[in-house]
């Protein structure tokens, strides 16, 4: 981890944190710290700042901890993803973590299994555990708020243009004129499908209510390996 994510719950006073569990393990033993030493520390959803080793021993890590710095700022996309297989979520749970997106909404599509949604990965804690390990590895604070949405189209049709609020929708589509580091800078929603992609009434409907079609390249892509080509793009 490149930075330690602090929770109210460390606080011993104004200025002081206690630690006890994976953090104080990886102080010690990763880091090899010893007392007097400095580290990057942040608040969840604060700021972000160091941390001075006051006390360590076989119990706890005490820091005096001073932030004084905001956390980095978000992506420009949100992301509209179809829920992918469960040995993928975590990953992409970190990904979307490590790059800094403010939304990301989870939606079903044809092509996604029903059994996807019955995943473990999707309970909140589970959800919480992958993204501050994206978060740890980008040194960010600020976690990714993760949506579901298991209905299509009341999705599109209902909630889509609002969470939009004015700005273009793009939908990545293999052969789509447009590729999308061409799209005009500035904020954004990018939907990427499930593998195999979006069926053609998944397309139709997304389209004539806000998506745009862009493409992400010639080649085929793996959702992870779309998600990622599209937010390195962002």
């Amino acid at each position: 981890m490149n930075i330690v994510v602090l929770n109210r719950s460390d606080w011993l006073d104004e200025r002081r944190v206690r630690l006890v569990d994976r953090r104080a393990d990886h102080i010690r033993s990763v880091l090899g710290a010893a007392v007097g030493d400095s580290i990057r520390v942040g608040q969840l959803n604060g700021d972000l700042g160091q941390g001075s080793i006051c006390a360590l021993d076989a119990d706890a890590v005490v820091l005096e901890v001073d932030l004084n710095q905001p956390p980095p700022p978000r992506h420009r996309f949100d992301i509209v993803l179809a829920l992918p297989r469960p040995k993928v979520l975590r990953r992409l749970f970190r990904t979307v973590a490590e790059y800094g997106v403010a939304n990301l909404h989870l939606i079903n599509c044809a092509r996604v299994e029903k059994s996807y949604w019955q995943s473990p990965l999707l309970a909140p804690e589970k959800v919480h555990e992958a993204l501050l390990a994206g978060m740890e590895r980008a040194s960010d604070t600020v976690a990714p708020r993760v949506h579901q949405h298991r209905r299509f189209r009341p999705f599109v049709e209902d909630q889509l243009k609002d969470l939009c609020a004015g700005r273009p929708c793009w939908m990545a589509q293999m052969g789509a004129f447009l590729p999308l580091r061409d799209t005009p800078a500035g904020a954004a929603v990018v939907m990427v499908g499930p593998e195999g992609g979006f069926v053609p009434f998944e397309l139709e409907l997304a389209q004539a209510v806000i998506a745009q079609p862009v493409h992400l390249g010639s080649r085929t892509l793996s959702v992870d390996t779309a998600l990622t080509t599209a937010l390195a793009q962002g």
